[in-house]
């Protein structure tokens, strides 16, 4: 877009003067253009907008916001920037799941002065869909594994047990690398399978008021033979006073914690501690797990949360994990409304934080636009 300098004088009026090559570009766009004025009236739109909003030019241009609410496809476009027109990027609005938009919506100021509104739709029905029919892929072929590795789980335990007769020691030093080797093919199925779940947004399952110092005394417990052998000590330091009993789902939220302190167990060295730390904050209850580990490289610490990632530091240290342990944690700490952090330094440790909100019936979970 180009500033037509003959039409510009000290008053600058709002609208977006344009040469006639650039309406012609605009007209060709594939992604749908709208333009508002200073006052947030309509005065461009392009026919990818118009197929879009299922709309034509001459029943919307010059219409305020609110008056284009009116219209059906223009109205959850209203009701996502509001009647100022806010500030996005790319941000999804879904029609149906044969029809998505990614909306993108820019102030243009002109000496500080907002003249006009800049709002570009671009439809990803197709990538959508194309992630959508990736993630049921990959839900099948996880469900399809998981019978066979748990009847090739129980058949290597009956011959560790020694039920069908007696293993020499070669054979049995045989039979335990490919009972723990069949262990990690069946950790990443469920891994995956958690993960397909997260991104069909159906996360949640079974909320109950619940004790959290439990689950996390659980949790701990689980990895007591992990800490025995690496020689790591590992400290649960609880308030003075009893936490509540919060809405959470316990075998959700068992696995976040499980993730996380996991981390910490695989990624410090023997000799090394591991502190958690429970605090009350009368909204929400914060959760803190310190550790003497490797740290994270500060280069790579905006990534740590993605799905897959691993620091460069600790593939050295484990060269099997699968990189969605901590993706995971942050999905159920966020589908709880809760929020989850970390300080780190390379060869000096890392704290991850994580709070939930205190809920102490159901409902107050059906009230939140997350649900």
């Amino acid at each position: 877009m180009i500033w037509d300098n003959k039409k510009k004088n000290n008053k600058i009026k709002p609208e977006l003067w344009l040469y006639e090559n650039d309406i012609t570009i605009i007209r060709y766009l594939v992604d749908g253009l709208l333009v508002f004025n200073s006052e947030n009236k309509l005065f461009l739109i392009n026919p990818a907008a118009e197929r879009f909003l299922e709309v034509e030019e001459n029943e919307v241009l010059g219409r305020s916001v609110l008056e284009l609410s009116s219209f059906e496809k223009f109205n959850p476009l209203v009701s996502m920037l509001g009647g100022g027109l806010e500030e996005c990027f790319k941000k999804e609005l879904v029609f149906s799941e044969e029809f998505i938009l990614e909306v993108t919506s820019v102030h243009m100021r002109l000496e500080g002065e907002r003249v006009s509104t800049l709002i570009t739709l671009h439809d990803i029905t197709r990538e959508k869909l194309a992630d959508r029919m990736k993630g049921e892929f990959v839900t099948l072929a996880a469900h399809q594994l998981r019978t066979p590795t748990s009847g090739i789980k129980w058949s290597l335990q009956a011959l560790l047990d020694e039920s069908l007769g007696k293993l020499n020691s070669k054979q049995k030093e045989i039979v335990q690398e490919a009972y723990k080797t069949n262990d990690k093919v069946i950790y990443l199925i469920n891994d995956l399978l958690n993960v397909a779940e997260i991104e069909e947004g159906r996360y949640l399952k079974k909320l109950s008021l619940s004790n959290i110092e439990d689950l996390i005394e659980s949790a701990v417990g689980d990895y007591r033979e992990d800490v025995r052998k690496k020689n790591i000590k590992i400290k649960l330091i609880k308030p003075a006073d009893s936490l509540p009993k919060i809405m959470i789902d316990v075998e959700r939220l068992t696995l976040a914690v499980k993730n996380i302190i996991g981390n910490s167990i695989k990624y410090t060295l023997g000799g090394g501690s591991i502190t958690i730390s429970l605090f009350n904050h009368d909204k929400y209850i914060e959760v803190r797990i310190e550790d003497t580990g490797v740290g994270i490289p500060l280069s790579q610490q905006n990534k740590l949360f993605s799905k897959f990632f691993r620091a460069s530091n600790v593939t050295k240290l484990d060269t099997e994990g699968t990189g969605l342990g901590l993706y995971i944690a942050k999905n159920i700490i966020e589908a709880h409304d809760g929020r989850i952090w970390f300080e780190s330094e390379e060869n000096r440790g890392t704290i991850f934080y994580f709070t939930i909100p205190v809920r102490k019936q159901y409902g107050e979970f059906l009230t939140e636009e997350f649900y």
